[in-house]
């Protein structure tokens, strides 16, 4: 790689901002796309929904184009979890989080919870849910869970999510818990549509029971917003 396209591409990576470098398998000629920019001496041609479909997979792909063998290469910023609240479940959360290489931020203002102890080499934020998200920024790589079942403490952190590009938003609570929570969401003046973005009861439905077992339902149902369909699966 040309020290031009690396200098942009560690640019992009040090904004956070997702990058694709396309290279030609037999000229060696490459370009970089960030956004609507590209940079390089390659002339890919029309390959945006190529492009954006390699970010959202993950994947490196190889593609023929105009008898062309490209290769794209995605570089996608690094996957956030911002969990709130320091409960048992998330003490199986983080940890799972990690191995799947999220960067972990646990968000509890409630200090005698969130400790080193119960969360090692976990990252924590003492702020309220609500100025913590406004300062974190969640992007589209970023996923918010909220585990309190307190509404004082979920709810603020709830909102500011919604209003975030994060690709996922997730709430613990049954079905009677999360309709009252849809009313004062709705009550406080949050869009319908945006409500309907929360994932909740929360994880996917496999009859989990324990805090780790729903630690691992809720990391799959992670899983499946990021890479699979856009839909829950059962």
């Amino acid at each position: 790689m040309k020290r031009a396209l690396l200098d942009r591409l560690r640019e992009a990576q040090a904004a956070k901002t997702p990058a694709v470098l396309i290279r030609d398998l037999a000229t060696a000629e490459a370009c970089l796309y960030i956004g609507d920019t590209v940079i390089g001496d390659l002339d890919a041609g029309d390959v945006g929904e190529t492009v954006t479909a390699v970010l959202a997979s993950d994947k490196g792909r190889t593609e023929t184009i105009d008898d062309r063998a490209l290769f794209f290469q995605p570089f996608n910023p690094p996957k956030r979890l911002l969990l709130i609240g320091a409960v048992h479940i998330a003490q199986f959360l983080a940890p799972m989080a990690r191995m799947a290489e999220y960067e972990v931020t646990l968000i509890d203002p409630r200090t005698a919870w969130a400790t080193e102890e119960r969360f090692p080499e976990i990252t924590i934020d003492d702020r309220w849910p609500d100025e913590a998200l406004e300062a974190l920024k969640p992007d589209s790589r970023t996923a918010v869970v909220a585990l309190t079942h307190d509404p004082k403490i979920d709810e603020p952190g709830l909102e500011t999510a919604l209003a975030s590009p994060a690709f996922y938003v997730g709430a613990l609570g049954s079905k009677k818990t999360h309709a009252r929570r849809v009313e004062r969401l709705t009550e406080s003046g949050v869009d319908v549509a945006a409500i309907a973005r929360i994932d909740a009861p929360i994880g996917l439905d496999i009859g989990a029971v324990s805090p780790a077992e729903i630690a691992v339902s809720i990391l799959g149902s992670m899983t499946l917003a990021l890479h699979g369909p856009k839909r829950k699966a059962a």
